[in-house]
Parts: C-alpha cells; sequence; structure tokens
C-alpha cells in the first residue's frame, strides 16, 4: 500500500469548499465553495498562500470553478444560475462576462482542449454549449437529452466531445453533427443504479471513470467502428460499454473522480470523508481491466469529500475540499 502524505491545510473559506481546481501549468489553485468566493493559492516557499481572492461574480453558492486550457481565465458555476468568466487583462482577475439562460443552479462547468468550447449544466437538466470568440460567449446548444438533475461535465482531453453525468443515473456522451450544425447525444452510458456524481477521462482519452451515490466506480471503454471484432456499431458511432466496477470499497456516496493524467491512477472523493487511490494491475486485460486499492486516506477531512484532483504537472501530489471548510494539499508516495 502506497501513503498519502498531509502536505499543507488551507484554511480561507467560511462553510463549504465545494470545488478545487488546478491551473494548466499546476502552479496555482482555484478553489471556491459556498461563501461565494473564489480562492486562488499559489507556492510562497515552502508554503502555498492565498494570492488573490475573487468576489461579486456571484450572489449564491459557487458550485464549481474551471481554468482554460491557456490558464488566462477562470469559469465559475454557481446556484444562482450563471456562469462567469474571469479574466486578468487589467493584471488582476476580474469577472468580465456572465452567461445567463439556465433556470436552475449551474452544477459544472468545463473548457473545451481548444478553449473555443465552454459546456455547462443545470439542476434544470440540460447542457449548454457555449463558443469563445474574442471574449464573445455565444450559445451553441441547449441539449435536453437528461432526464435529471445534470451534475458534471467534461470535456475529452483532445477532442470537442463532452460528456455529461446525471441525476438520472446514466453519462451521456454529446458532439456537433458538421452536417446539420446541431449538438446531439451519441451515447448513453447506463450501468448505474443510482446518481452519477463524477466523471473523468483517462489519459488515453478512450475510456472514462464514473463515480455515484451507488457506492461504485465504473470503468467505461470506447470501441470504435470496426474496431472491435463482434461489437456492432451503429450510424458509424462508437460504442461504450462498462468494462469494470469498482465496489466493496466505499460505503457512502462517491462525489467525484479523477484519473491522473501521469500515473494512470484513480483518486475518489467519499461522502464518508475518506479519500482512496486506486492503480490498474499490470497483468489486467485491457477489456476486463482490474484495479486495486493502493491507498485509503481515513479522516482525511472532518466531513464529506466534495472535491478532488491530481496535478497536471507534479505526479502525485493531489488537492481535495470538503464540507469541513478546508482545501488540503497531499502527496502519495508509492
Amino acid at each position: 500500500m502506497g501513503t498519502l502524505e498531509l502536505k499543507q491545510t488551507l484554511n480561507g473559506h467560511r462553510g463549504r469548499v465545494w470545488n478545487i481546481c488546478w491551473h494548466p501549468k499546476g502552479s496555482y489553485l482555484a478553489s471556491c465553495g459556498e461563501d461565494k468566493t473564489i480562492i486562488i493559492w499559489g507556492p510562497q516557499d515552502p508554503k502555498w498562500v492565498v494570492k488573490t481572492i475573487l468576489i461579486e461574480g456571484h450572489t449564491r453558492t459557487i458550485r464549481e470553478v474551471a481554468w482554460s486550457p491557456c490558464g488566462n481565465y477562470i469559469a465559475s458555476a454557481s446556484f444562482d444560475a450563471t456562469t462567469a468568466i474571469w479574466d486578468k487583462k487589467t493584471g488582476q482577475f476580474e469577472c468580465n462576462a456572465t452567461l445567463e439562460g439556465h433556470e436552475n443552479e449551474v452544477k459544472s462547468v468545463s473548457w473545451s482542449c481548444s478553449g473555443h468550447l465552454l459546456a455547462t449544466c443545470s439542476r434544470d437538466k440540460s447542457v449548454w454549449i457555449w463558443e469563445v470568440n474574442d471574449d464573445e460567449y455565444e450559445c451553441a446548444a441547449v441539449i435536453n437529452a437528461h432526464t435529471q438533475d445534470v451534475k458534471k461535465v467534461r470535456w475529452h482531453p483532445n477532442e470537442e466531445v463532452v460528456a455529461s453525468a446525471s441525476y438520472d443515473n446514466t453519462v451521456k456522451i454529446f458532439k456537433e453533427d458538421i452536417m446539420d450544425n446541431d449538438w446531439s447525444c451519441v451515447a448513453t452510458l447506463s450501468s448505474h443504479t443510482s446518481t452519477v456524481w463524477s466523471l473523468a477521462w483517462d489519459k488515453q482519452s478512450n475510456r472514462i471513470a464514473t463515480c455515484s451515490d451507488d457506492q461504485t466506480v465504473k470503468i467505461w471503454q470506447e470501441y470504435k467502428p470496426g474496431n472491435e471484432p463482434g461489437i456492432m456499431t451503429t450510424n458509424n458511432e462508437s460504442v461504450w460499454k462498462c468494462v469494470c466496477t469498482i465496489t466493496g470499497y466505499h460505503t457512502r456516496t462517491i462525489y467525484d473522480i479523477d484519473w491522473c493524467k501521469i500515473t494512470g491512477l484513480l483518486v475518489t472523493a467519499c461522502g464518508d470523508d475518506i479519500i482512496r487511490i486506486f492503480k490498474e494491475d499490470s497483468d489486467s486485460d485491457p477489456h476486463q481491466p482490474t484495479f486495486t486499492m493502493v491507498c485509503s486516506m481515513d479522516t482525511a477531512h472532518t466531513q464529506d469529500v466534495n472535491s478532488v484532483q491530481w496535478n497536471p504537472i507534479i505526479p502525485g501530489q493531489l488537492a481535495s475540499a470538503s464540507d469541513d471548510g478546508l482545501v488540503k494539499i497531499w502527496f502519495y508516495n508509492e
């Protein structure tokens, strides 16, 4: 078993911290929460310190923050039904655009790999796609494919394909049909028996890990048309199959999951206050992979762990956020 070493506890929010997100270069960390603020943390040897606190962008809880791929913008999704876009063209981050249209709380926001598209999702059951052109944000599509609250949106790491997780127990994959210039659902991933809270793409970008209120993690494999004998495809679209279910480890809802693009390790955030790390077995069949839990940090927080994310540049470094109002920086040692 590996060990998870606590490097620092960051105390700056009042109330629940819902989400954390690393800058693309791994040099800063953004956090957001119940206090309607975004805190940007940065290293000041040997500690992490508050660099900036962003306020007045939202009137209610901020549910999620996302750095743009270039690292110059932050998008924040709020229970006030808006998404705010922050930039630092004046030398410091300011809210210079507010995206409106969702009827209820915006739960998640994600930038495409190019930075030219943004996806948002809401309790109103919809996923919105926004086009970004010279700091102008225009709604390109409103997708009503889910039947319940949509909890999470995440873009494919290399393509303009977006996945969403929902209270309707499914994950859906969307992409644009070039012929009719419209976005549509090209796959529905159904196997969970309760709310799917979060999802993460793997480093090869052909697998997705999902986590759920049903206390399981599922691994989904994409089979492209003609690439796999015995897998029938229709309309020249990929087929997604659940190839592994990780079960028996979590005792409450799994709220978040992240798949490290460097090491291939999975980390989960759970309502039982525990952070767990899983590693794919080296001898497992790629079509029937198996995963082993290599670390379990009990009482990682004193209340629900809401968010976990690997540093995109530094292997082994991760951050977590919790209902206990704290952000923590960890390092995993094998």
